[in-house]
C-alpha cells in the first residue's frame, strides 16, 4: 500500500474512532502509531511511544500549561468571579444594558486569569444569568452575552489554546500570549457595542439595574484589586522578559495561592478541589498532547503536510484565497469538534501550508483561535452553548443560539479586522523585552 493510501486510511479510521467517541488524544495516537508501524515497523514505533510521552511530561516549556491551570483553578474556587461581576455591575449595572456589559468586563477579567473559555461560561451561567433574569433580560441575550464572553478564556493569556497552539508549531508561547491581547480586548470592546447598540434599537429588552451608593461601588472595587494585579504583574513580567513563561505560570500559581490564604478565600477543601481539577485538565491536555505529537509523526513520514501544501498553492487562488479556504474549513469543523480538538487535528497539517504562503505563525495562531471562538458559540454544536445549558437547564438550545446571533457577526467583522490589520496582534509581541 502506498504512502498515500495509508495517509488517507488514517484520516478515515481518525474519524470513525472520534464518531464511536474515542477521545482524541487516544483516537491520535492509536492511528498515529499504527500507521507509522505499519510504513517502519513496529519496534521503531513502541519507541517513538516511550520517548515522545517521557519528553512531553518533563520538557521544561510544556511546564506552562498547569502552571497556568492551577493558577485559575485557585482563583476560581477563591469566589473571583462573584467578585469581578459584582464590581462591574456596580459601577454600570444602573445604565440600560449594563448587566449585559458587566457580564462582558467580568468574563474578560476571569478568563485573564483562568485562560479557559468553557470554564469562564460555565462559571458565569452561574453568576450572571441569575442576576439578569432578575431584571427581566430576555433569556435569548442573557446566555447570549454569556456565551461571547466565555470565548475572551480562548485569546486572553493565559489561554490554554493558545499555549497548545505554540507547543505544535514550536512558537515562543509568551510571544503568542502578548499577541492575544489587544484582540481580546478588541472583541470586548465589540461585544460592548454590539450591545448597546441592541439597548438603541431594543431599549425595553436591556432594562436598568439597581443604582447602589457610592461607598458600596468603592468596596467592591477593592475587593478585585489583588486577582487583577495579580493579572497585570504576571504578565507584565512576561512582557518585560523577567520571566519565561514557566516561570509566569509559578509565579502566578504561587501568588493566587498566597492571596487565597491573605484574603481568608481559601480553605483544606477547596485547596484541594483546586488541586485536583487543575491536575485532571492537564493531564487530559498533555494526553491528547502526546497523541497529537504521535499523529504528526505518522504525517511526517507519509510527506501529507508537503503534499497539502503543493496542492493548495496549485489551485491558483492566491495566499489570501488559501487562506479563506482553510478559514471555512475550521468553521465547519466548529459544527463537528471542541476547539482544543480542532486546534491539535489540524494545525499539524495546515501549518506548512502557512509558512510556505509567508504568513506570521504567530499573526496565524491569533487568527486560528478567533476561528475557534467562533467555533465555540455557532450553530449546531458551540460548546459555550452547550456548557450554558448544562447549566441552565430551563433554557431551549434554540434560545440561546438566536442570542449568540449578533455576536457572531461581531467575531466575522473582528476577524475581517485582523486578518487586515496584521500589526494589531503583532505589536505586543514586536515590543516584548
Amino acid at each position: 500500500m502506498s504512502t498515500d493510501a495509508v495517509a488517507i486510511l488514517g484520516f478515515v479510521s481518525l474519524f470513525v474512532l472520534m464518531l464511536l467517541r474515542v477521545p482524541v488524544g487516544m483516537a491520535m495516537g492509536l492511528v498515529g502509531v499504527t500507521g507509522y508501524s505499519y510504513i517502519v515497523g513496529l519496534g521503531p514505533a513502541l519507541k517513538l511511544v516511550g520517548q515522545t510521552s517521557m519528553r512531553t511530561v518533563t520538557d521544561y516549556t510544556f511546564g506552562v500549561i498547569p502552571m497556568f491551570m492551577l493558577m485559575g483553578a485557585l482563583v476560581s474556587v477563591s469566589g473571583v468571579s462573584r467578585e469581578l461581576f459584582k464590581a462591574a455591575n456596580s459601577m454600570i449595572g444602573h445604565l440600560r444594558g449594563g448587566l449585559g456589559v458587566a457580564t462582558v468586563l467580568a468574563c474578560g477579567g476571569f478568563a485573564a486569569i483562568c485562560g479557559s473559555s468553557v470554564a469562564t461560561a460555565a462559571t458565569f451561567s452561574a453568576v450572571a444569568y441569575p442576576e439578569m433574569r432578575r431584571f427581566n433580560y430576555p433569556q435569548s441575550f442573557s446566555t447570549g452575552v454569556i456565551a461571547a464572553g466565555g470565548t475572551l478564556g480562548a485569546m486572553l493569556p493565559p489561554s490554554t489554546v493558545l499555549a497548545v497552539y505554540a507547543i505544535l508549531t514550536q512558537q515562543d508561547i509568551g510571544k503568542l500570549f502578548m499577541a492575544g491581547i489587544i484582540p481580546g480586548l478588541l472583541a470586548m470592546l465589540m461585544y460592548v457595542i454590539t450591545i448597546m447598540l441592541i439597548v438603541k434599537f431594543r431599549p425595553e429588552w436591556l432594562p436598568a439595574g439597581e443604582t447602589k451608593p457610592w461607598n458600596e461601588r468603592v468596596q467592591d472595587l477593592k475587593n478585585v484589586w489583588a486577582p487583577l494585579v495579580l493579572f497585570l504583574f504576571v504578565i507584565g513580567g512576561l512582557y518585560g522578559g523577567f520571566f519565561t513563561p514557566t516561570e509566569a505560570g509559578g509565579v502566578g500559581a504561587s501568588g493566587a495561592f498566597i492571596l487565597g490564604l491573605v484574603r481568608r478565600k481559601l480553605n483544606r477543601t477547596n485547596i484541594r478541589e483546586a488541586l485536583l481539577s487543575a491536575t485532571r485538565t492537564a493531564a487530559a491536555v498533555f494526553t491528547v498532547l502526546i497523541g497529537a505529537l504521535l499523529f504528526g509523526y505518522f504525517l511526517t513520514i507519509t510527506q501529507s503536510p508537503q503534499k497539502l501544501t503543493e496542492f493548495l498553492t496549485g489551485l491558483g487562488v492566491g495566499r489570501y484565497g488559501v487562506l479563506a479556504m482553510i478559514m471555512l474549513m475550521y468553521l465547519v469543523l466548529g459544527c463537528l469538534m471542541d476547539a482544543m480538538a480542532m486546534i491539535i487535528l489540524t494545525v499539524p497539517i495546515i501549518f506548512p501550508v502557512i509558512t510556505h504562503l509567508g504568513f506570521d505563525p504567530i499573526w496565524f495562531g491569533i487568527i486560528i483561535v478567533m476561528t475557534v471562538e467562533l467555533g465555540l458559540i455557532h450553530p449546531p454544536v458551540g460548546m459555550n452553548v452547550f456548557v450554558i445549558k448544562s447549566v441552565v437547564k430551563d433554557v431551549s438550545f434554540t434560545t440561546i443560539f438566536k442570542g449568540v446571533l449578533p455576536f457572531v457577526a461581531t467575531d466575522i467583522i473582528r476577524l475581517v479586522i485582523l486578518i487586515a490589520f496584521p500589526i494589531l496582534a503583532l505589536w505586543l509581541p514586536g515590543r516584548m523585552g
